[in-house]
């Protein structure tokens, strides 16, 4: 005898742009997203039995996506992911649980002779501001907020050494070594009761946001780093006590290598040690550092 052990469906990569025009101004500011919303709930005769009378059509939910963008905000896209999220339970009696994802793509506006222009802009790195809101309903609204593709290097200012050495390892110790890594760092929020309570959180999502992206860059360039790890974790304890609203924060830094090249072959030619200059860039493999920093449970009395 089979049943249905977990479902969900819903609408992937829905792209939405959309523009603010401000009257008074002239000024226009601009938001790119790419979209996902899947549905849980009483949907297990779609499945078991062929009945699509418990199906919210997946071209519905889209078109419901493009729907609630122009009349509601879509920025910080913690809100908009929420106001999605019980859009959905509370339209569909028999829906208890909507997941959202929204990739906001990135848009800087350009400056034109020492002026921001109003109305231009430029995709300056594939950086992205990523959001997961999980609205179940009698329970809440989760939301994980996220940097992804924040590419960042230092070409001094990181050491390795003191690690297992035994018969598998070829790995040299280094004093000094070029340190580049694709940021992804990601912050969970404490849950909220509802969608009001959200709204009233609204200032708290940009600002953390921006200080967690601050922090990441400030740590990174002047932390004289002994590891990823240990310079990973002074990361998330600085962003854990900024916002208290945080449960963890977490990392997940590729170490993307770059080595030195022994020249010496070639009339003598110093290019190793203090001496190196020209490195050869790294794909693959390479070294994967993960870390969740949370806060300590404090002693009971």
């Amino acid at each position: 005898m089979s049943t249905v052990a977990a479902a969900r469906y819903g609408k992937d990569n829905v792209r939405v742009y959309k523009v603010h025009k401000d009257p008074k101004t002239g000024v226009q500011t601009v938001f790119e997203m790419t979209v996902c919303v899947l549905l849980e709930g009483e949907i297990d005769t779609s499945y078991t039995k062929a009945d699509n009378s418990v199906v919210v059509a997946t071209d519905s939910i889209k078109n419901t996506i493009f729907i609630l963008a122009k009349q509601n905000p879509v920025t910080p896209p913690e809100l908009f992911g929420s106001i999605l999220g019980t859009h959905f339970i509370n339209k569909y009696k028999h829906i208890h649980v909507a997941h959202t994802n929204i990739i906001t793509h990135r848009w800087t506006r350009l400056n034109i002779d020492g002026k921001p222009h109003p109305h231009s802009f430029v995709r300056d790195s594939e950086e992205t501001r990523n959001v997961q809101v999980d609205v179940t309903e009698g329970v809440g609204i989760d939301i994980k907020s996220s940097i992804n593709k924040l590419t960042v290097l230092k070409s001094t200012g990181s050491q390795f050494w003191g690690f297992v050495r035994d018969e598998y390892t070829t790995l040299p110790e280094v004093w000094d070594r070029i340190l580049s890594t694709d940021v992804e760092a990601t912050w969970a929020w404490k849950r909220f009761s509802g969608l009001d309570v959200v709204r009233g959180n609204v200032p708290k999502f940009d600002e953390t946001w921006e200080a967690a992206r601050n922090i990441t860059l400030k740590t990174f360039a002047e932390e004289e780093s002994a590891s990823v790890q240990a310079t990973m974790y002074k990361m998330g304890e600085k962003i854990l006590a900024y916002q208290p609203l945080l449960e963890t924060v977490e990392y997940s830094l590729p170490n993307k290598h770059y080595f030195e090249i022994d020249l010496s072959w070639h009339k003598g030619l110093k290019n190793t040690g203090k001496d190196a200059e020209v490195f050869v860039p790294q794909t693959n493999p390479n070294g994967l550092i993960m870390c969740t920093v949370g806060r300590k449970s404090k002693a009971k009395l």
